[in-house]
């Protein structure tokens, strides 16, 4: 097994997630070293090292100002990014191509609103679970329509995310006995910027994608600022269900933000910093089903190792009267 191949299955281990708690170039090679087979020089080591780092498929990434690495965040889903940048220049794909530079600062504002997102629901008592693998570089077209970016559990016996919650198992098994599920599950579509020329677009791929569930929720970035635009929202949620929310996060309040690995790992007082940046509206709220689509989710399943997962760690948590933040392998 070359080098670089045994480094991509090590580090991940090894690196912190925190970039604030970077790890010193010389520990990492003393760690690295046992674990490693094969003989190989420190300069080696130290080389591979810098060069993975300038790799964005890699899980080694270096800080920015100083010294030490730290572990990259999960990568953005190529097809949900690639339908992001597309609507960005509404669709002409030359526009893509004729800035590099710009492509890779608007990957990282997606990046950085996922990060975002995700932080914000778990501070505020919800618990989400990202789809990742269903917008893979070769995964189909039509995954977009088929699959949420994120699912927001919230469950239904109280409790905060910030800490174990214990479920009550009174009001669990008298659900149980009804067919009830403890929790709601709704099915999120992020997007950066809305408008007038793609909302339709975003809204109706929000509500295919979250059928199965109990809601769908369409989270924008940026706010909405168009009169026209929020009405028609509002008018789709009414006939729909579909909640709309906006965090306020224009262009330049995105590039602002920390790093995405920063934002997910903000400590207490950091994370509050980064909240007091949102602005978040409540363009429209969500109407929740009473049940989900069981032989949706059950097709879902037998196509999707995610959703699979889904479903593990939901009953996890039943079985052990315990929510918990999902955790990946």
């Amino acid at each position: 097994m070359s080098l670089r191949k045994q480094l991509s299955d090590i580090l991940p281990a090894l690196l912190p997630g925190n970039p604030s708690d970077a790890i010193k170039g010389t520990e990492l090679i003393r760690l690295t070293r046992l674990q490693l087979t094969g003989n190989y020089s420190d300069a080696s080591l130290r080389y591979h090292f810098s060069i993975m780092s300038c790799d964005p498929a890699s899980p080694i990434a270096k800080v920015e100002k100083g010294q030490g690495y730290y572990r990259r965040s999960a990568p953005l889903p190529e097809l949900s990014g690639a339908q992001e940048l597309l609507s960005m220049t509404q669709g002409r794909l030359e526009d893509l191509t004729a800035d590099h530079g710009g492509m890779d600062d608007a990957m990282l504002r997606i990046r950085k609103f996922r990060a975002v997102v995700t932080r914000y629901y778990e501070v505020n008592g919800r618990f989400p679970f990202a789809f990742r693998r269903a917008f893979g570089k070769d995964a189909p077209i039509s995954n977009l329509w088929k699959y949420p970016e994120l699912v927001l559990v919230d469950w239904e016996t109280g409790g905060s995310p910030d800490e174990e919650m214990s479920l009550d198992e009174t009001m669990l098994a008298f659900k149980q006995r009804l067919g009830i599920p403890p929790f709601r599950l709704h099915a999120a579509r992020l997007r950066l910027q809305p408008s007038l020329s793609t909302y339709r677009e975003d809204f109706f791929q929000t509500l295919a994608v979250s059928m199965w569930a109990q809601g769908g929720e369409l989270i924008y970035a940026g706010p909405v600022e168009d009169e026209a635009l929020a009405d028609s929202l509002r008018k789709l949620s009414a006939a729909f269900g579909v909640g709309v929310t906006s965090f306020g996060l224009t262009t330049e309040a995105l590039e602002d933000l920390p790093r995405p690995a920063n934002i997910l790992n903000a400590h207490p007082r950091e994370t509050e910093a980064i909240m007091a940046r949102l602005e978040i509206n409540r363009i429209a709220a969500p109407r929740s089903r009473p049940h989900l689509d069981w032989n949706a989710l059950s097709s879902m399943r037998h196509e999707s190792e995610e959703a699979e997962k889904l479903v593990e760690w939901l009953t996890r948590c039943i079985d052990e009267r315990r929510a918990e933040s999902y955790k990946e392998d």
